[in-house]
């Protein structure tokens, strides 16, 4: 598995590459149709990862991350994160790169892209607060 493969499968999902550097490792993509932007997909051996910046953080809120948590036991791919300084909240999904193909691909992106059009109500609020 390879830079070119990952774009590949990028491009049969029909998915707009903004931005690519094949020596870091990482493209940004968006779909506007599924709800996708600012994608970005790192492509870093032995793994693939996938981060999604969904808002920033203005208050810790034990309220907010608790219902990140028990979200979190529903989505089949994926999970909401926090970035390093604590100051967003992203949603992360890593596979193994060597064995990945076009279906578990796309079913890292469609499990996003559910999360985003069942849950998009409660994210706007968290990201008010």
């Amino acid at each position: 598995m390879n830079f070119k493969t990952v774009e590949k499968f990028i491009l049969d999902l029909d998915y707009t590459i903004i931005s690519k550097n094949e020596k870091e490792g990482f493209f940004l993509i968006e779909n506007n149709f599924d709800g996708i932007k600012n994608l970005i997909i790192g492509v870093t051996p032995p793994i693939i990862i996938f981060e999604q910046h969904l808002f920033s953080l203005h208050v810790d809120n034990i309220h907010l991350f608790k219902s990140l948590l028990i979200k979190n036991r529903d989505i089949i791919h994926g999970a909401f994160a926090l970035t390093e300084d604590g100051k967003r909240v992203i949603f992360r999904y890593t596979l193994q790169l060597h064995n990945l193909d076009q279906n578990e691909f796309d079913a890292a992106i469609n499990s996003l892209s559910l999360l985003l059009s069942e849950y998009h109500e409660q994210l706007i609020q968290f990201s008010k607060q």
